[in-house]
Protein backbone atom coordinates (compact mmCIF):
# COMPACT_ATOMS: atom_id res chain seq x y z
CA UNK A 1 0.00 0.00 0.00
CA UNK A 2 1.22 3.79 -1.00
CA UNK A 3 0.32 6.88 0.17
CA UNK A 4 0.28 10.19 -1.35
CA UNK A 5 2.83 12.64 -1.00
CA UNK A 6 2.37 15.50 1.40
CA UNK A 7 2.60 18.91 0.25
CA UNK A 8 5.13 20.92 1.08
CA UNK A 9 3.76 23.75 3.51
CA UNK A 10 4.76 27.83 3.11
CA UNK A 11 7.89 28.94 5.60
CA UNK A 12 6.48 28.75 8.98
CA UNK A 13 3.54 26.40 8.10
CA UNK A 14 3.00 23.43 9.80
CA UNK A 15 0.89 20.91 7.96
CA UNK A 16 -2.36 19.14 10.26
CA UNK A 17 -2.98 15.99 8.18
CA UNK A 18 -6.70 14.40 8.70
CA UNK A 19 -5.80 10.29 9.07
CA UNK A 20 -9.72 9.36 9.51
CA UNK A 21 -12.11 9.19 6.62
CA UNK A 22 -15.87 7.81 6.79
CA UNK A 23 -17.23 7.26 3.18
CA UNK A 24 -14.67 9.74 1.73
CA UNK A 25 -15.06 12.67 4.34
CA UNK A 26 -12.52 14.02 6.43
CA UNK A 27 -13.07 13.40 10.09
CA UNK A 28 -11.24 15.83 12.57
CA UNK A 29 -13.75 15.64 15.73
CA UNK A 30 -13.57 18.53 17.74
CA UNK A 31 -10.09 19.24 16.94
CA UNK A 32 -10.74 22.11 15.16
CA UNK A 33 -12.79 24.06 17.97
CA UNK A 34 -10.43 22.80 21.01
CA UNK A 35 -7.31 24.29 19.22
CA UNK A 36 -8.99 27.74 19.06
CA UNK A 37 -7.36 30.06 16.50
CA UNK A 38 -8.66 32.17 13.58
CA UNK A 39 -8.54 31.18 9.93
CA UNK A 40 -6.32 33.72 7.49
CA UNK A 41 -7.42 32.08 4.20
CA UNK A 42 -6.85 28.28 4.31
CA UNK A 43 -4.32 28.33 7.39
CA UNK A 44 -5.58 28.42 11.00
CA UNK A 45 -3.02 30.98 13.24
CA UNK A 46 -3.17 29.62 16.86
CA UNK A 47 -4.29 32.13 19.60
CA UNK A 48 -1.38 34.27 20.86
CA UNK A 49 1.52 32.30 19.58
CA UNK A 50 0.87 33.02 15.95
CA UNK A 51 1.22 29.50 15.08
CA UNK A 52 0.37 28.87 11.32
CA UNK A 53 -1.20 25.09 10.71
CA UNK A 54 -2.44 24.18 7.16
CA UNK A 55 -5.19 21.58 7.73
CA UNK A 56 -4.90 19.27 4.28
CA UNK A 57 -7.17 16.27 3.37
CA UNK A 58 -6.87 13.40 0.88
CA UNK A 59 -8.91 10.14 1.82
CA UNK A 60 -5.31 8.37 0.30
CA UNK A 61 -4.56 9.23 3.68
CA UNK A 62 -6.84 7.14 5.57
CA UNK A 63 -5.12 5.99 8.59
CA UNK A 64 -1.53 6.79 7.53
CA UNK A 65 0.59 6.30 11.10
CA UNK A 66 3.37 8.67 12.37
CA UNK A 67 5.80 6.28 11.00
CA UNK A 68 4.69 6.73 7.71
CA UNK A 69 5.14 10.15 7.07
CA UNK A 70 8.87 10.85 6.69
CA UNK A 71 8.44 8.62 3.79
CA UNK A 72 5.67 11.18 1.72
CA UNK A 73 7.61 14.12 2.94
CA UNK A 74 9.06 15.46 -0.92
CA UNK A 75 12.81 16.04 -1.75
CA UNK A 76 14.50 19.09 -2.31
CA UNK A 77 14.53 22.22 -0.22
CA UNK A 78 13.90 22.91 3.66
CA UNK A 79 12.41 19.70 5.16
CA UNK A 80 9.34 21.11 8.01
CA UNK A 81 11.02 19.89 11.04
CA UNK A 82 7.29 18.69 12.47
CA UNK A 83 3.72 17.83 11.29
CA UNK A 84 0.84 16.93 13.16
CA UNK A 85 -1.93 14.53 12.70
CA UNK A 86 -5.37 14.46 13.44
CA UNK A 87 -5.93 10.59 13.85
CA UNK A 88 -8.04 8.21 15.20
CA UNK A 89 -7.44 8.77 18.90
CA UNK A 90 -8.16 12.46 17.95
CA UNK A 91 -11.53 11.54 16.66
CA UNK A 92 -12.64 8.66 18.82
CA UNK A 93 -10.96 9.14 21.85
CA UNK A 94 -10.70 12.74 22.18
CA UNK A 95 -6.95 12.61 22.78
CA UNK A 96 -4.65 15.37 21.71
CA UNK A 97 -2.77 15.49 18.20
CA UNK A 98 0.39 13.71 17.51
CA UNK A 99 3.31 15.31 16.31
CA UNK A 100 5.43 13.73 14.67
CA UNK A 101 9.34 14.25 14.37
CA UNK A 102 10.91 15.05 10.94
CA UNK A 103 14.03 16.37 11.58
CA UNK A 104 15.74 14.26 14.33
CA UNK A 105 14.37 10.93 14.50
CA UNK A 106 12.10 11.00 11.98
CA UNK A 107 8.38 9.22 12.46
CA UNK A 108 8.61 9.03 16.12
CA UNK A 109 5.52 11.13 18.03
CA UNK A 110 4.58 12.76 20.89
CA UNK A 111 0.65 14.07 21.51
CA UNK A 112 0.15 17.22 22.44
CA UNK A 113 -2.95 18.71 24.52
CA UNK A 114 -5.38 20.19 22.00
CA UNK A 115 -5.20 23.71 24.07
CA UNK A 116 -1.57 23.80 23.98
CA UNK A 117 -0.93 22.91 20.14
CA UNK A 118 -0.30 26.58 19.39
CA UNK A 119 2.31 27.33 22.33
CA UNK A 120 4.43 23.98 21.31
CA UNK A 121 4.47 24.68 18.16
CA UNK A 122 5.81 28.03 18.25
CA UNK A 123 7.76 27.04 20.74
CA UNK A 124 9.27 24.23 18.57
CA UNK A 125 9.43 26.45 15.18
CA UNK A 126 11.41 29.03 17.64
CA UNK A 127 14.20 26.57 19.11
CA UNK A 128 12.97 27.15 22.42
CA UNK A 129 12.21 23.15 22.67
CA UNK A 130 13.58 20.48 21.12
CA UNK A 131 11.41 17.36 19.80
CA UNK A 132 13.91 15.53 22.07
CA UNK A 133 12.03 17.61 25.28
CA UNK A 134 8.87 16.99 24.18
CA UNK A 135 9.99 13.12 24.46
CA UNK A 136 11.59 13.38 27.87
CA UNK A 137 8.57 15.13 29.05
CA UNK A 138 5.95 12.97 28.02
CA UNK A 139 3.65 10.81 30.65
CA UNK A 140 3.38 7.07 30.05
CA UNK A 141 -0.29 8.20 28.03
CA UNK A 142 2.57 9.57 25.34
CA UNK A 143 1.10 13.09 26.26
CA UNK A 144 3.35 15.66 26.63
CA UNK A 145 3.74 17.56 29.93
CA UNK A 146 0.32 15.10 30.72
CA UNK A 147 -0.53 14.08 34.29
CA UNK A 148 -0.88 10.45 33.45
CA UNK A 149 2.81 9.19 35.49
CA UNK A 150 5.85 9.49 34.66
CA UNK A 151 7.26 6.20 32.20
CA UNK A 152 10.06 4.06 34.11
CA UNK A 153 11.97 3.27 31.15
CA UNK A 154 11.43 6.72 29.37
CA UNK A 155 12.51 6.47 25.28
CA UNK A 156 16.56 6.99 24.39
CA UNK A 157 16.34 10.52 22.43
CA UNK A 158 19.93 10.55 21.56
CA UNK A 159 20.29 9.32 17.53
CA UNK A 160 22.67 6.47 16.68
CA UNK A 161 23.29 8.93 13.46
CA UNK A 162 23.00 5.47 11.41
CA UNK A 163 20.56 4.26 8.63
CA UNK A 164 18.22 1.37 8.79
CA UNK A 165 17.04 -1.05 6.12
CA UNK A 166 12.77 -1.18 6.21
CA UNK A 167 11.38 -4.05 8.42
CA UNK A 168 9.89 -7.13 7.25
CA UNK A 169 6.42 -7.13 6.06
CA UNK A 170 3.99 -8.76 8.41
CA UNK A 171 0.85 -8.26 10.43
CA UNK A 172 1.69 -9.93 13.54
CA UNK A 173 4.79 -9.21 15.77
CA UNK A 174 8.21 -8.47 14.88
CA UNK A 175 10.94 -10.04 17.56
CA UNK A 176 13.92 -7.93 16.15
CA UNK A 177 17.52 -8.08 18.12
CA UNK A 178 19.69 -5.59 18.49
CA UNK A 179 22.30 -6.22 20.85
CA UNK A 180 25.10 -8.70 19.55
CA UNK A 181 27.54 -9.46 21.84
CA UNK A 182 25.44 -12.08 23.87
CA UNK A 183 24.95 -15.42 21.63
CA UNK A 184 24.33 -17.65 24.54
CA UNK A 185 21.78 -14.94 25.89
CA UNK A 186 19.82 -14.84 22.21
CA UNK A 187 19.87 -18.42 22.18
CA UNK A 188 18.47 -18.46 25.35
CA UNK A 189 15.47 -16.31 24.55
CA UNK A 190 14.43 -18.19 21.37
CA UNK A 191 14.86 -21.19 24.04
CA UNK A 192 12.60 -19.65 26.29
CA UNK A 193 10.12 -18.55 23.73
CA UNK A 194 9.60 -21.87 22.51
CA UNK A 195 12.36 -21.86 19.79
CA UNK A 196 11.97 -20.39 16.30
CA UNK A 197 11.23 -22.60 13.18
CA UNK A 198 12.89 -22.89 10.14
CA UNK A 199 11.03 -20.31 8.57
CA UNK A 200 11.92 -18.04 11.35
CA UNK A 201 9.07 -17.76 14.06
CA UNK A 202 8.34 -18.44 17.94
CA UNK A 203 5.36 -19.19 19.58
CA UNK A 204 3.62 -19.81 16.59
CA UNK A 205 2.06 -23.36 17.46
CA UNK A 206 1.54 -23.73 21.50
CA UNK A 207 0.12 -26.72 22.96
CA UNK A 208 -3.33 -25.17 24.60
CA UNK A 209 -2.86 -28.03 26.75
CA UNK A 210 0.24 -26.20 28.65
CA UNK A 211 -0.19 -22.67 28.05
CA UNK A 212 -0.36 -19.90 30.30
CA UNK A 213 -2.74 -17.93 29.32
CA UNK A 214 -1.72 -15.33 32.16
CA UNK A 215 1.64 -15.58 30.36
CA UNK A 216 0.23 -16.23 26.37
CA UNK A 217 3.36 -17.17 23.84
CA UNK A 218 4.36 -14.40 21.50
CA UNK A 219 4.10 -15.33 18.43
CA UNK A 220 6.52 -13.49 16.24
CA UNK A 221 8.74 -13.29 12.87
CA UNK A 222 12.16 -13.04 14.04
CA UNK A 223 14.61 -10.56 12.53
CA UNK A 224 18.34 -11.47 13.37
CA UNK A 225 20.15 -9.20 11.12
CA UNK A 226 23.01 -6.81 12.11
CA UNK A 227 22.06 -4.51 10.19
CA UNK A 228 19.54 -3.82 12.85
CA UNK A 229 22.63 -3.53 15.47
CA UNK A 230 21.82 -0.24 18.15
CA UNK A 231 18.40 0.29 16.60
CA UNK A 232 16.27 2.53 18.94
CA UNK A 233 12.94 2.74 19.51
CA UNK A 234 12.05 5.61 18.10
CA UNK A 235 13.47 4.14 14.80
CA UNK A 236 11.16 1.63 14.46
CA UNK A 237 8.09 3.29 13.24
CA UNK A 238 9.66 4.88 10.05
CA UNK A 239 10.87 1.33 9.30
CA UNK A 240 7.08 -0.16 8.89
CA UNK A 241 6.31 -1.17 5.33
CA UNK A 242 3.60 1.56 4.79
CA UNK A 243 0.07 -0.20 5.23
CA UNK A 244 1.08 -2.53 7.32
CA UNK A 245 -0.46 -3.15 10.76
CA UNK A 246 2.37 -4.39 11.99
CA UNK A 247 1.12 -5.75 16.29
CA UNK A 248 4.15 -4.60 17.60
CA UNK A 249 8.11 -4.89 17.41
CA UNK A 250 10.17 -5.81 20.51
CA UNK A 251 13.70 -5.75 20.73
CA UNK A 252 15.78 -7.61 22.48
CA UNK A 253 18.64 -5.04 23.24
CA UNK A 254 21.45 -4.81 25.63
CA UNK A 255 18.97 -4.70 28.76
CA UNK A 256 17.61 -7.96 27.53
CA UNK A 257 20.60 -9.86 27.90
CA UNK A 258 21.64 -8.17 31.52
CA UNK A 259 18.74 -8.14 33.36
CA UNK A 260 16.72 -10.80 35.24
CA UNK A 261 13.45 -12.18 33.65
CA UNK A 262 14.80 -11.39 29.98
CA UNK A 263 12.97 -7.57 29.16
CA UNK A 264 12.09 -6.75 26.16
CA UNK A 265 11.73 -3.18 24.84
CA UNK A 266 7.98 -2.76 23.16
CA UNK A 267 7.59 0.26 20.72
CA UNK A 268 4.33 1.47 20.37
CA UNK A 269 3.93 1.75 16.41
CA UNK A 270 0.51 3.75 16.26
CA UNK A 271 -0.85 5.75 19.64
CA UNK A 272 2.43 7.06 20.30
CA UNK A 273 5.02 6.19 17.77
CA UNK A 274 8.26 5.31 19.54
CA UNK A 275 7.22 5.10 23.13
CA UNK A 276 8.29 2.07 25.19
CA UNK A 277 7.05 -0.34 27.25
CA UNK A 278 9.67 -2.84 28.96
CA UNK A 279 8.31 -5.67 29.96
CA UNK A 280 9.11 -9.80 31.23
CA UNK A 281 9.60 -11.70 27.94
CA UNK A 282 7.16 -13.93 29.30
CA UNK A 283 4.67 -11.15 29.43
CA UNK A 284 5.11 -10.19 25.69
CA UNK A 285 3.05 -12.32 24.22
CA UNK A 286 -0.16 -11.52 26.34
CA UNK A 287 0.85 -7.74 25.59
CA UNK A 288 0.00 -8.48 21.23
CA UNK A 289 -2.70 -10.66 22.32
CA UNK A 290 -4.74 -8.00 23.59
CA UNK A 291 -3.54 -5.32 21.43
CA UNK A 292 -4.30 -7.19 18.72
CA UNK A 293 -8.03 -8.24 19.85
CA UNK A 294 -8.35 -4.39 20.84
CA UNK A 295 -8.93 -5.15 24.82
CA UNK A 296 -5.98 -3.07 26.17
CA UNK A 297 -4.08 -0.03 25.00
CA UNK A 298 -0.26 0.23 24.70
CA UNK A 299 -0.15 2.78 27.53
CA UNK A 300 -1.59 -0.13 29.66
CA UNK A 301 2.06 -2.17 29.59
CA UNK A 302 4.16 1.39 30.32
CA UNK A 303 5.58 0.74 33.99
CA UNK A 304 5.01 3.87 35.73
CA UNK A 305 8.10 5.68 38.04
CA UNK A 306 7.95 4.24 42.15
CA UNK A 307 5.16 2.40 41.01
CA UNK A 308 5.25 -1.38 41.29
CA UNK A 309 3.62 -3.09 36.97
CA UNK A 310 0.77 -4.88 37.40
CA UNK A 311 2.38 -7.75 36.17
CA UNK A 312 4.49 -7.88 39.10
CA UNK A 313 1.89 -7.81 41.69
Amino acid sequence: MSFPGLPRPAPGEVLLISTCYEDGKALWGGLLNEIGGHREGDVLVLGGSGARLRPVEDRGWDDLHGGNVPALVSGGGLVPPVVVLADIPVVYGGGGPLLVDLAAIPGRGVRAPSARLGEILAALLGGVLAFDDLVRDMDKYGVYQGDGGRPAFPAPTLPTGRSFPALPSTAAALLVRTSFDDEHGWRSLLDELGGADEDGWVGTDPDPDETDVEHYPLGALVVDDRAFADLLPGQVPALIPPGEHTTLVALADARTFAEPGRPLTVVDLYDTPGQTAVLPCSIVGSMACNLEIGNMDFHEFVAEERMEPWWEG
